[in-house]
């Protein structure tokens, strides 16, 4: 399903039928990214904000995607730098959007698909754990549970560019992986101290 996504957008991009191409990989990513921008912020409002930067980041980055990543990685990345571009604002402003109408339906109907968190109260106190946890290791988490992004993927979003050096990848790869291992014994700790998880036998 992804690899004909992909594929559609990249005939888009081709023809350079831009909005066309905005449109879709909202409808085809959008609920998913903001699902990310909520698990990442722990904040539906903060998620709302960052999630209408980041359409009207990828509206004008589209023309001068070089699509040496998926569309996919790219909005991730995009979502990351709006993330962070958040946090650093001294006070946050009203959602911005890309100013084009049917680009503000998409957002909000992006944010009304996403599922809600999990609601029950060993899933609340799951969370709860997750957002305990650094951004860095929040937004592994999300990429390689909740997304099942590639080592590759994952470190083009963490290096927040779209052609890494291979060998800046590649580091980036392995680092990710051996944090990611750390992160789940972690957890795993946590989780049997809270009563979350049985001890083992």
């Amino acid at each position: 399903m992804a690899g004909a996504d992909e594929e559609e957008l990249g005939a888009l991009l081709r023809e350079r039928s831009l909005e066309r191409a905005a449109t879709r990989a909202i409808e085809i990513y959008g609920a998913e990214l903001y699902g990310f921008l909520v698990h990442l912020l722990g904040d539906e409002s903060a998620a709302d904000e960052v999630w209408a930067q980041t359409v009207e980041d990828l509206w004008r980055g589209l023309p001068t995607f070089s699509a040496r990543c998926s569309v996919r990685t790219w909005l991730y990345v995009l979502a990351r730098h709006a993330a962070a571009r958040y946090r650093r604002t001294p006070f946050h402003r009203a959602a911005r959007r890309a100013g084009d109408s049917k680009l503000d339906g998409l957002v909000d109907r992006a944010r009304s698909r996403t599922q809600p968190w999990q609601r029950t109260e060993i899933k609340d106190r799951l969370r709860d754990l997750r957002a305990s946890l650094d951004d860095e290791a929040r937004c592994l988490l999300a990429l390689r549970l909740d997304r099942g992004m590639s080592w590759q993927e994952i470190a083009r979003v963490t290096l927040g560019v779209e052609a890494p050096e291979p060998r800046a990848l590649a580091r980036e790869s392995d680092r990710l992986r051996k944090r990611f291992q750390l992160l789940k014994e972690d957890l795993r700790a946590r989780a049997r101290a809270s009563g979350l998880l049985d001890e083992d036998p």
